[in-house]
């Protein structure tokens, strides 16, 4: 049974904190880099730091993924979450996450392809270079904000374990600990939770495996240490904490296309013309911009249309949703 306390437009749930200035997150940026080139700090504390393979990385802002809007402020980003792994409210993620161990963490890949097996994290990410990209996040509930993630390119991560020509689909699976995930003794979803994307979204230059945001390693309740980003796609499909890569011929079960159908569809695009069945998704309310600033119509691929609009040419995005 899905079990929903809040509902998009509970305002008195939400408790967002100001938004970060342009000027303020330049600056911290530029400490962060100075710091990287003095050789005292790698991408933060965690997993990186305690393997010890990749604390040294640097990461390398891509000005090709940046937007006018300014981020949200790092409070925002940690403490109003969707992790029902976690809990269902949007504060129990950053408040029940603590005893969770993203270090060492490995990652399974399987299905169609030529190198398959179990991989250490850091051992996946060692030949790619760590990105900073500033995309907008929306969330099917119609709420938004703009994150400074840090992560690989998805396509880059995935070339290199040579997906044959039967790989159709690539579909992701969360790990299943319930001893740390407290939302996991609940019946809240089909545990542990599942996602997938067509094999051309996958390999989209927008798709990202994130590890990190405003310069640090992710934490625990933003998906640690590992997860995707697609920022055309509801917040849903951002599958977290993943454990599990597979290769597939046919389109693979998603989390909340199994819990409801009728609401949530495989492709999940960002779609101001069609509508949840309980609200409309014809606007979205800015996390952080205030009373009067916070709802602003929904832009089509949640603004990334010029991107990715030719992977569903001819396509009837209502029924496909």
């Amino acid at each position: 049974m899905l079990i929903r306390r809040s509902r998009p437009g509970d305002s008195a749930a939400i408790r967002p904190s100001e938004i970060t200035s342009e000027s303020v997150y330049l600056g911290r940026r530029k400490l962060l880099q100075a710091a990287l080139m003095a050789g005292v700090a790698g991408i933060g504390a965690g997993w990186m730091s305690e393997a010890g393979a990749v604390s040294d990385l640097k990461v390398q802002r891509n000005a090709r993924y940046s937007l006018s809007d300014p981020p949200n402020s790092y409070q925002d980003i940690t403490t109003y979450n969707n992790f029902y792994e976690f809990g269902l409210d949007k504060s129990d993620p950053s408040e029940n996450s603590s005893r969770f161990k993203p270090s060492p963490w490995t990652v399974a890949v399987k299905g169609e392809a030529e190198n398959t097996g179990t991989f250490a994290l850091e051992d996946i990410l060692k030949p790619h270079t760590i990105e900073e990209r500033i995309y907008r996040l929306r969330c099917v509930e119609a709420w938004s904000m703009v994150i400074p993630w840090a992560g690989v390119p998805l396509a880059d991560v995935l070339k290199q374990f040579k997906p044959t020509s039967k790989a159709k689909y690539v579909a992701f699976k969360t790990v299943l600990r319930p001893e740390e995930m407290p939302g996991q003794r609940m019946a809240s979803l089909d545990w542990p939770y599942v996602e997938g994307l067509r094999i051309d979204e996958a390999m989209h230059p927008l798709a990202l495996l994130a590890v990190g945001l405003y310069g640090k390693t992710l934490p625990n309740q933003n998906g640690a240490p590992l997860r995707l980003i697609t920022p055309w796609k509801y917040g849903f499909k951002g599958i977290k904490s993943i454990v599990e890569i597979r290769f597939t011929e046919r389109q693979p079960p998603t989390t909340w296309n199994i819990s409801a159908p009728h609401e949530y569809g495989f492709y999940a695009n960002v779609n101001p013309k069609v509508d949840h069945p309980r609200w409309s998704q014809a606007r979205e309310r800015k996390i952080g911009a205030g009373l009067f600033g916070s709802r602003v119509p929904t832009l089509m691929f949640n603004g990334y249309e010029q991107e990715v609009a030719s992977l569903y040419q001819g396509m009837d995005l209502k029924k496909y949703y």
